[in-house]
Protein backbone atom coordinates (compact mmCIF):
# COMPACT_ATOMS: atom_id res chain seq x y z
CA UNK A 1 0.00 0.00 0.00
CA UNK A 2 1.29 3.36 -0.94
CA UNK A 3 -0.37 5.96 0.83
CA UNK A 4 1.38 8.83 -1.21
CA UNK A 5 -0.35 10.55 -4.11
CA UNK A 6 1.95 11.83 -6.26
CA UNK A 7 1.03 14.69 -9.04
CA UNK A 8 3.46 17.43 -10.54
CA UNK A 9 2.03 20.65 -11.72
CA UNK A 10 4.17 21.54 -14.82
CA UNK A 11 3.77 24.95 -14.78
CA UNK A 12 5.86 25.67 -11.57
CA UNK A 13 7.53 22.43 -10.85
CA UNK A 14 5.78 21.91 -7.65
CA UNK A 15 4.88 18.48 -6.60
CA UNK A 16 0.98 18.87 -5.32
CA UNK A 17 0.72 16.63 -2.39
CA UNK A 18 -2.14 18.71 -1.22
CA UNK A 19 -4.37 15.94 0.36
CA UNK A 20 -1.13 14.61 1.93
CA UNK A 21 0.26 15.07 5.62
CA UNK A 22 3.98 15.95 5.26
CA UNK A 23 5.68 14.50 8.45
CA UNK A 24 9.15 15.56 9.07
CA UNK A 25 11.35 12.93 10.66
CA UNK A 26 11.71 9.60 11.01
CA UNK A 27 12.79 9.09 14.60
CA UNK A 28 10.18 7.37 17.53
CA UNK A 29 7.69 10.32 16.78
CA UNK A 30 7.33 10.34 12.81
CA UNK A 31 7.11 6.70 12.96
CA UNK A 32 4.58 6.34 15.36
CA UNK A 33 2.86 9.20 13.54
CA UNK A 34 3.50 7.46 10.33
CA UNK A 35 1.35 4.16 11.53
CA UNK A 36 -1.42 6.18 13.10
CA UNK A 37 -1.71 8.09 9.78
CA UNK A 38 -1.73 4.70 8.13
CA UNK A 39 -4.39 3.03 10.35
CA UNK A 40 -7.21 5.40 9.61
CA UNK A 41 -5.90 5.76 5.74
CA UNK A 42 -4.61 9.42 5.46
CA UNK A 43 -2.43 9.97 2.83
CA UNK A 44 1.44 11.13 4.24
CA UNK A 45 4.87 11.23 3.67
CA UNK A 46 8.01 11.18 5.84
CA UNK A 47 10.97 13.00 5.16
CA UNK A 48 14.23 12.01 7.01
CA UNK A 49 17.57 13.36 6.89
CA UNK A 50 19.59 10.45 7.76
CA UNK A 51 19.55 7.13 5.78
CA UNK A 52 17.71 4.98 7.92
CA UNK A 53 14.82 5.17 10.70
CA UNK A 54 15.54 5.51 14.27
CA UNK A 55 16.45 9.34 14.79
CA UNK A 56 18.63 9.90 17.77
CA UNK A 57 19.06 6.59 18.55
CA UNK A 58 21.44 5.83 15.26
CA UNK A 59 24.35 6.65 16.69
CA UNK A 60 25.86 6.92 13.13
CA UNK A 61 23.30 9.41 12.56
CA UNK A 62 24.98 12.98 12.40
CA UNK A 63 24.20 15.23 15.34
CA UNK A 64 22.62 12.17 17.35
CA UNK A 65 23.60 13.05 20.85
CA UNK A 66 23.86 8.64 21.39
CA UNK A 67 26.72 6.91 22.74
CA UNK A 68 28.00 3.72 23.21
CA UNK A 69 27.05 3.28 26.69
CA UNK A 70 23.81 4.88 26.43
CA UNK A 71 20.16 2.83 28.13
CA UNK A 72 16.67 3.18 28.00
CA UNK A 73 15.74 5.25 31.30
CA UNK A 74 12.06 3.63 31.00
CA UNK A 75 11.84 -0.17 31.26
CA UNK A 76 10.75 -2.22 28.16
CA UNK A 77 7.84 -2.69 29.94
CA UNK A 78 6.06 0.95 29.63
CA UNK A 79 7.65 1.75 26.92
CA UNK A 80 6.78 0.17 24.09
CA UNK A 81 4.26 0.79 21.34
CA UNK A 82 1.38 -0.54 21.19
CA UNK A 83 0.81 -3.92 19.78
CA UNK A 84 4.37 -3.99 19.38
CA UNK A 85 5.98 -5.22 22.71
CA UNK A 86 9.82 -4.82 23.03
CA UNK A 87 11.14 -8.73 22.55
CA UNK A 88 11.21 -10.73 25.43
CA UNK A 89 15.22 -11.47 25.58
CA UNK A 90 15.35 -7.80 25.80
CA UNK A 91 16.91 -6.66 29.27
CA UNK A 92 14.72 -4.52 31.65
CA UNK A 93 17.03 -1.54 30.14
CA UNK A 94 17.20 -2.03 27.14
CA UNK A 95 20.85 -0.51 25.02
CA UNK A 96 20.29 2.13 22.18
CA UNK A 97 21.29 -0.40 20.07
CA UNK A 98 18.58 -2.57 21.20
CA UNK A 99 16.30 0.42 21.13
CA UNK A 100 16.97 1.18 17.41
CA UNK A 101 16.48 -2.49 16.23
CA UNK A 102 13.23 -2.21 17.79
CA UNK A 103 12.30 0.88 15.68
CA UNK A 104 13.63 -0.46 12.67
CA UNK A 105 11.30 -3.54 13.03
CA UNK A 106 8.68 -1.39 13.58
CA UNK A 107 8.80 0.37 10.22
CA UNK A 108 9.53 -3.10 8.75
CA UNK A 109 6.47 -4.43 10.34
CA UNK A 110 3.82 -1.86 10.07
CA UNK A 111 5.38 -0.88 6.33
CA UNK A 112 6.22 2.70 7.01
CA UNK A 113 9.95 2.41 4.79
CA UNK A 114 8.02 2.81 1.49
CA UNK A 115 6.62 6.33 2.51
CA UNK A 116 10.04 7.88 3.84
CA UNK A 117 12.34 9.59 1.57
CA UNK A 118 16.10 9.08 2.96
CA UNK A 119 18.35 11.32 3.09
CA UNK A 120 16.55 14.50 2.94
CA UNK A 121 16.51 17.32 4.96
CA UNK A 122 13.79 20.28 5.31
CA UNK A 123 14.78 23.63 3.87
CA UNK A 124 11.90 25.63 4.50
CA UNK A 125 8.04 25.46 5.56
CA UNK A 126 6.16 28.08 5.32
CA UNK A 127 2.11 28.64 4.55
CA UNK A 128 0.96 29.43 1.38
CA UNK A 129 -3.22 29.97 0.76
CA UNK A 130 -4.39 28.01 3.57
CA UNK A 131 -1.74 24.68 2.41
CA UNK A 132 2.44 24.63 2.95
CA UNK A 133 5.06 25.05 0.72
CA UNK A 134 7.54 22.54 1.65
CA UNK A 135 11.15 22.98 -0.02
CA UNK A 136 13.84 19.78 0.47
CA UNK A 137 17.80 19.39 0.56
CA UNK A 138 17.31 18.65 -3.12
CA UNK A 139 15.81 21.11 -4.08
CA UNK A 140 12.36 19.40 -4.85
CA UNK A 141 9.13 21.87 -4.02
CA UNK A 142 5.83 21.01 -2.44
CA UNK A 143 2.39 21.48 -1.16
CA UNK A 144 0.89 19.88 1.69
CA UNK A 145 -2.42 19.62 3.21
CA UNK A 146 -0.52 19.37 7.10
CA UNK A 147 2.63 19.25 8.88
CA UNK A 148 3.39 17.36 11.38
CA UNK A 149 6.91 18.16 13.15
CA UNK A 150 8.72 15.27 14.41
CA UNK A 151 12.46 16.19 14.37
CA UNK A 152 12.37 15.85 18.03
CA UNK A 153 14.41 18.04 20.96
CA UNK A 154 17.87 17.09 21.60
CA UNK A 155 19.84 18.44 18.32
CA UNK A 156 20.94 21.47 18.88
CA UNK A 157 23.57 21.69 21.87
CA UNK A 158 23.85 24.41 24.98
CA UNK A 159 26.77 24.98 25.30
CA UNK A 160 27.84 27.51 27.99
CA UNK A 161 30.70 30.01 27.84
CA UNK A 162 32.88 29.16 31.12
CA UNK A 163 35.36 32.06 32.39
CA UNK A 164 38.70 31.36 31.17
CA UNK A 165 37.66 28.87 28.49
CA UNK A 166 39.76 30.36 26.01
CA UNK A 167 43.30 29.84 28.43
CA UNK A 168 42.16 26.62 29.12
CA UNK A 169 44.61 24.37 27.95
CA UNK A 170 42.54 20.93 28.02
CA UNK A 171 39.75 19.64 26.23
CA UNK A 172 36.45 20.88 25.90
CA UNK A 173 33.12 18.86 24.40
CA UNK A 174 29.41 19.52 24.83
CA UNK A 175 28.06 15.67 25.52
CA UNK A 176 26.20 15.70 22.04
CA UNK A 177 30.20 14.99 20.86
CA UNK A 178 30.86 12.00 23.32
CA UNK A 179 30.62 9.27 21.81
CA UNK A 180 33.26 6.15 23.75
CA UNK A 181 34.70 6.26 27.29
CA UNK A 182 37.97 5.49 25.49
CA UNK A 183 38.67 9.40 25.45
CA UNK A 184 39.14 9.44 29.03
CA UNK A 185 41.75 6.71 29.34
CA UNK A 186 45.14 8.49 31.00
CA UNK A 187 43.12 11.47 31.73
CA UNK A 188 41.52 13.74 34.56
CA UNK A 189 38.04 14.00 33.67
CA UNK A 190 34.99 16.50 34.95
CA UNK A 191 31.85 16.14 33.72
CA UNK A 192 29.18 19.30 34.18
CA UNK A 193 25.92 18.64 34.54
CA UNK A 194 23.93 15.70 36.60
CA UNK A 195 21.31 14.78 34.08
CA UNK A 196 20.64 11.00 33.35
CA UNK A 197 23.52 11.84 30.75
CA UNK A 198 25.61 13.20 32.49
CA UNK A 199 25.16 10.79 35.18
CA UNK A 200 26.10 8.00 32.53
CA UNK A 201 28.93 9.88 31.47
CA UNK A 202 30.36 10.60 34.92
CA UNK A 203 30.21 6.45 35.38
CA UNK A 204 31.95 5.65 32.04
CA UNK A 205 34.54 8.13 33.45
CA UNK A 206 34.65 6.95 36.47
CA UNK A 207 35.58 3.45 35.10
CA UNK A 208 38.31 4.79 32.45
CA UNK A 209 39.66 7.80 33.90
CA UNK A 210 42.51 8.31 36.11
CA UNK A 211 39.94 10.31 37.82
CA UNK A 212 36.70 11.83 36.90
CA UNK A 213 34.73 14.46 38.60
CA UNK A 214 31.13 15.60 38.42
CA UNK A 215 30.16 19.28 38.70
CA UNK A 216 26.56 19.20 40.22
CA UNK A 217 24.74 23.17 40.53
CA UNK A 218 21.91 21.95 42.42
CA UNK A 219 20.74 18.96 45.04
CA UNK A 220 18.34 16.13 42.92
CA UNK A 221 16.76 13.22 43.46
CA UNK A 222 18.29 9.92 42.29
CA UNK A 223 16.45 7.10 41.82
CA UNK A 224 17.01 3.57 41.56
CA UNK A 225 16.37 1.66 38.62
CA UNK A 226 15.11 -0.86 40.43
CA UNK A 227 13.08 -1.19 43.77
CA UNK A 228 12.30 -4.52 45.57
CA UNK A 229 13.32 -6.17 42.27
CA UNK A 230 11.27 -4.12 40.29
CA UNK A 231 12.11 -1.58 37.13
CA UNK A 232 11.35 1.39 38.95
CA UNK A 233 8.61 2.92 36.61
CA UNK A 234 7.00 -0.96 37.04
CA UNK A 235 7.22 -0.05 40.71
CA UNK A 236 5.53 3.55 40.56
CA UNK A 237 3.00 2.32 37.85
CA UNK A 238 0.88 0.49 40.69
CA UNK A 239 0.81 3.73 42.69
CA UNK A 240 -0.93 6.09 40.33
CA UNK A 241 -3.93 5.99 42.09
CA UNK A 242 -2.37 7.43 45.18
CA UNK A 243 -3.03 11.26 44.79
CA UNK A 244 0.35 12.73 44.06
CA UNK A 245 1.38 14.98 47.49
CA UNK A 246 0.93 11.39 48.97
CA UNK A 247 3.74 9.46 46.66
CA UNK A 248 5.64 12.44 46.90
CA UNK A 249 5.87 12.15 50.89
CA UNK A 250 5.57 8.69 51.13
CA UNK A 251 8.28 8.22 47.81
CA UNK A 252 10.63 10.38 49.56
CA UNK A 253 10.41 8.66 52.40
CA UNK A 254 11.22 5.16 50.85
CA UNK A 255 14.27 6.83 49.01
CA UNK A 256 16.32 8.05 51.42
CA UNK A 257 15.60 4.26 53.30
CA UNK A 258 16.84 3.19 49.71
CA UNK A 259 19.37 5.64 48.70
CA UNK A 260 20.28 7.54 52.06
CA UNK A 261 21.77 10.72 53.02
CA UNK A 262 23.96 12.05 49.50
CA UNK A 263 25.30 15.04 50.90
CA UNK A 264 27.59 12.79 52.68
CA UNK A 265 28.86 12.21 48.73
CA UNK A 266 29.51 15.64 48.01
CA UNK A 267 26.13 16.46 46.32
CA UNK A 268 23.81 19.66 47.30
CA UNK A 269 20.83 18.38 49.03
CA UNK A 270 18.04 19.05 46.95
CA UNK A 271 15.78 22.00 46.93
CA UNK A 272 12.39 20.42 45.93
CA UNK A 273 10.17 17.20 46.64
CA UNK A 274 10.75 14.19 44.33
CA UNK A 275 9.17 14.50 41.05
CA UNK A 276 8.92 17.91 41.03
CA UNK A 277 11.92 17.86 38.41
CA UNK A 278 12.80 15.33 35.76
CA UNK A 279 13.52 12.05 37.55
CA UNK A 280 17.30 11.26 37.37
CA UNK A 281 17.36 7.19 37.05
CA UNK A 282 20.60 6.33 38.07
CA UNK A 283 22.04 4.36 40.72
CA UNK A 284 25.07 3.70 39.42
CA UNK A 285 26.85 6.65 39.88
CA UNK A 286 26.11 6.60 43.98
CA UNK A 287 28.03 3.60 43.84
CA UNK A 288 31.13 5.35 41.59
CA UNK A 289 31.02 8.25 44.18
CA UNK A 290 30.99 5.67 47.46
CA UNK A 291 34.09 4.29 45.93
CA UNK A 292 36.28 7.29 45.06
CA UNK A 293 35.66 6.56 41.29
CA UNK A 294 34.18 9.72 40.47
CA UNK A 295 34.16 13.02 43.06
CA UNK A 296 31.64 15.49 43.60
CA UNK A 297 32.30 18.95 43.04
CA UNK A 298 29.94 22.43 42.96
CA UNK A 299 29.37 24.68 40.00
CA UNK A 300 32.62 25.93 38.23
CA UNK A 301 33.99 29.45 38.99
CA UNK A 302 36.55 29.62 36.04
CA UNK A 303 38.95 27.58 33.86
CA UNK A 304 42.93 28.86 35.12
CA UNK A 305 45.24 27.38 32.63
CA UNK A 306 45.31 23.31 33.27
CA UNK A 307 42.99 23.71 36.09
CA UNK A 308 39.39 24.52 36.95
CA UNK A 309 38.61 26.52 40.00
CA UNK A 310 35.24 26.18 41.65
CA UNK A 311 32.79 28.01 43.57
CA UNK A 312 33.87 26.73 46.78
CA UNK A 313 37.71 27.61 45.97
CA UNK A 314 38.71 24.30 45.48
CA UNK A 315 41.00 23.54 42.22
CA UNK A 316 41.75 20.64 40.08
CA UNK A 317 43.60 20.10 37.40
CA UNK A 318 41.65 18.72 34.66
CA UNK A 319 42.47 17.29 31.17
CA UNK A 320 39.29 16.80 29.43
CA UNK A 321 35.64 18.37 30.27
CA UNK A 322 32.35 17.40 28.73
CA UNK A 323 29.45 19.43 28.92
CA UNK A 324 26.23 17.87 29.54
CA UNK A 325 24.51 21.40 29.79
CA UNK A 326 21.11 19.84 27.49
CA UNK A 327 19.86 21.49 24.56
CA UNK A 328 18.36 24.29 22.78
CA UNK A 329 14.94 23.11 21.32
CA UNK A 330 14.51 24.20 17.86
CA UNK A 331 12.22 23.96 14.74
CA UNK A 332 14.99 25.10 11.90
CA UNK A 333 13.71 24.47 8.96
CA UNK A 334 10.26 27.08 10.13
CA UNK A 335 9.98 30.96 11.04
CA UNK A 336 9.96 31.49 14.02
CA UNK A 337 6.46 33.46 13.47
CA UNK A 338 4.50 29.89 13.24
CA UNK A 339 5.32 28.72 16.99
CA UNK A 340 5.34 30.79 19.88
CA UNK A 341 8.06 30.24 22.36
CA UNK A 342 8.07 30.33 25.98
CA UNK A 343 10.80 29.76 27.95
CA UNK A 344 12.69 28.20 25.05
CA UNK A 345 9.94 25.78 24.32
CA UNK A 346 7.20 25.92 21.98
CA UNK A 347 3.61 26.72 23.46
CA UNK A 348 1.08 24.46 21.43
CA UNK A 349 -2.22 22.53 22.97
CA UNK A 350 -1.92 19.65 24.70
CA UNK A 351 2.09 20.63 23.44
CA UNK A 352 0.77 19.07 19.73
CA UNK A 353 -1.61 21.60 18.23
CA UNK A 354 -0.62 25.00 17.22
CA UNK A 355 -3.32 27.19 18.27
CA UNK A 356 -2.64 30.24 15.36
CA UNK A 357 -1.88 28.30 12.13
CA UNK A 358 -4.13 25.42 11.00
CA UNK A 359 -2.74 21.81 9.92
CA UNK A 360 0.16 22.53 12.02
CA UNK A 361 1.10 19.87 14.28
CA UNK A 362 4.00 18.80 16.67
CA UNK A 363 4.87 15.50 18.20
CA UNK A 364 7.90 14.85 20.71
CA UNK A 365 8.10 18.73 21.85
CA UNK A 366 7.46 17.62 25.42
CA UNK A 367 9.24 16.14 28.70
CA UNK A 368 7.34 13.61 31.28
CA UNK A 369 8.00 12.09 34.06
CA UNK A 370 7.21 8.66 32.65
CA UNK A 371 7.85 6.28 29.69
CA UNK A 372 7.31 8.63 26.61
CA UNK A 373 6.61 6.39 23.75
CA UNK A 374 3.17 5.05 24.64
CA UNK A 375 1.99 8.45 25.35
CA UNK A 376 3.16 9.63 21.54
CA UNK A 377 1.34 6.23 20.68
CA UNK A 378 -1.86 8.14 22.09
CA UNK A 379 -0.79 11.82 20.63
CA UNK A 380 -0.52 10.93 17.17
CA UNK A 381 -3.65 8.58 17.18
CA UNK A 382 -5.35 12.10 18.78
CA UNK A 383 -3.88 14.04 16.35
CA UNK A 384 -5.13 11.74 13.45
CA UNK A 385 -8.43 11.91 14.99
CA UNK A 386 -8.60 15.38 14.40
CA UNK A 387 -6.91 15.37 10.70
CA UNK A 388 -10.24 12.56 9.78
CA UNK A 389 -12.57 14.19 11.59
CA UNK A 390 -11.96 17.35 9.25
CA UNK A 391 -11.89 15.23 6.11
CA UNK A 392 -15.08 13.95 6.75
CA UNK A 393 -16.69 17.51 7.56
CA UNK A 394 -17.51 15.85 11.17
CA UNK A 395 -18.92 18.70 14.00
CA UNK A 396 -15.95 17.55 16.22
CA UNK A 397 -13.60 18.98 14.21
CA UNK A 398 -15.32 22.15 14.48
CA UNK A 399 -15.31 22.06 18.84
CA UNK A 400 -11.97 20.10 19.22
CA UNK A 401 -10.79 23.65 16.93
CA UNK A 402 -12.15 25.66 19.65
CA UNK A 403 -10.72 24.02 22.34
CA UNK A 404 -7.21 24.55 20.43
CA UNK A 405 -7.63 28.40 20.48
CA UNK A 406 -8.72 28.54 23.74
CA UNK A 407 -8.46 25.55 26.17
CA UNK A 408 -5.23 26.09 28.36
CA UNK A 409 -5.44 22.73 31.34
CA UNK A 410 -3.14 22.13 33.79
CA UNK A 411 -0.98 19.14 33.13
CA UNK A 412 1.19 19.03 36.13
CA UNK A 413 -0.85 16.69 38.16
CA UNK A 414 -0.79 19.58 41.05
CA UNK A 415 3.03 19.00 41.37
CA UNK A 416 4.78 22.26 41.55
CA UNK A 417 7.64 21.48 39.19
CA UNK A 418 10.64 23.85 39.43
CA UNK A 419 10.36 27.31 37.57
CA UNK A 420 12.86 26.64 35.05
CA UNK A 421 12.52 26.86 30.66
CA UNK A 422 12.73 23.02 31.04
CA UNK A 423 9.69 22.36 33.21
CA UNK A 424 7.55 24.86 31.09
CA UNK A 425 5.58 21.90 28.77
CA UNK A 426 6.81 19.76 31.13
CA UNK A 427 3.88 17.34 32.15
CA UNK A 428 2.94 14.41 34.13
CA UNK A 429 2.03 11.42 32.52
CA UNK A 430 -1.01 10.37 34.58
CA UNK A 431 -2.72 14.10 34.39
CA UNK A 432 -1.90 14.24 30.83
CA UNK A 433 -3.67 11.10 29.74
CA UNK A 434 -6.63 11.23 31.94
CA UNK A 435 -7.20 15.17 30.36
CA UNK A 436 -6.50 14.05 26.96
CA UNK A 437 -8.63 10.97 27.54
CA UNK A 438 -11.88 13.38 28.47
CA UNK A 439 -11.04 15.27 26.15
CA UNK A 440 -11.26 12.16 23.26
CA UNK A 441 -14.23 10.98 25.07
CA UNK A 442 -16.08 14.38 24.32
CA UNK A 443 -15.26 14.46 20.39
CA UNK A 444 -16.55 10.84 20.36
CA UNK A 445 -12.84 10.17 18.89
CA UNK A 446 -11.97 5.81 19.70
CA UNK A 447 -9.06 5.56 22.36
CA UNK A 448 -6.06 3.07 21.00
CA UNK A 449 -7.02 -0.63 21.75
CA UNK A 450 -4.86 -3.72 21.86
CA UNK A 451 -4.73 -5.40 18.47
CA UNK A 452 -6.55 -2.45 16.25
CA UNK A 453 -3.21 -2.50 14.59
CA UNK A 454 -2.66 -6.10 13.53
CA UNK A 455 -4.46 -6.22 10.22
CA UNK A 456 -1.40 -3.53 9.24
CA UNK A 457 1.35 -6.34 9.94
CA UNK A 458 -0.96 -9.01 7.99
CA UNK A 459 -0.99 -6.47 4.91
CA UNK A 460 2.34 -5.85 4.93
CA UNK A 461 3.50 -9.08 5.62
CA UNK A 462 1.70 -9.66 2.00
CA UNK A 463 2.77 -7.18 0.48
CA UNK A 464 6.59 -7.79 1.26
CA UNK A 465 6.34 -10.90 -0.60
CA UNK A 466 6.27 -9.24 -3.97
CA UNK A 467 8.21 -5.98 -2.64
CA UNK A 468 11.97 -5.48 -1.29
CA UNK A 469 12.59 -2.72 1.40
CA UNK A 470 15.15 -0.17 -0.07
CA UNK A 471 18.69 -0.54 0.64
CA UNK A 472 19.13 2.89 2.74
CA UNK A 473 15.97 1.70 5.02
CA UNK A 474 16.73 -1.42 5.54
CA UNK A 475 17.70 -2.42 9.25
CA UNK A 476 21.15 -4.05 9.69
Amino acid sequence: MDPVKNNQSDSNRIIDKSDTICIVGAGPAGLVMARSLLLKGIPFQVFEKHNDVGGIWDIHNPGSPMYESAHFISSKYLSSYFDFPMPDDYPDYPSNRQILKYHREFAKTFGLYPSIQFNTSINEIKEQDGLWFVETSSKEKYIFGGIVCASGITWSPNQPNLEGENSFTGQILHSVNYKSPDIFRGKRALIVGAGNSGCDIACDAGANANQAFISVRRGYHFIPKHIFGQPADVFGDGAHWIPNWISQLVFGKLLKLIVGDLTKLGLPAPDHKIFETHPIINDQLIHNLRHGDVIAKPDIQKLEGDSVVFKDGSKEKIDIIILATGYNWSIPYMDQKYFEWKHGRPDLYLTLFNRNFENLYALGYMETDGGAYKMFDEMANLIASYIESKRKSDPSAIRFSKYIKSDTPPLNGNIHYLNTGRHSVYVNQVAYKNYRAKIQKKMGWKELSPGQFHFLKKSNQSSLKSETLPSTGESK
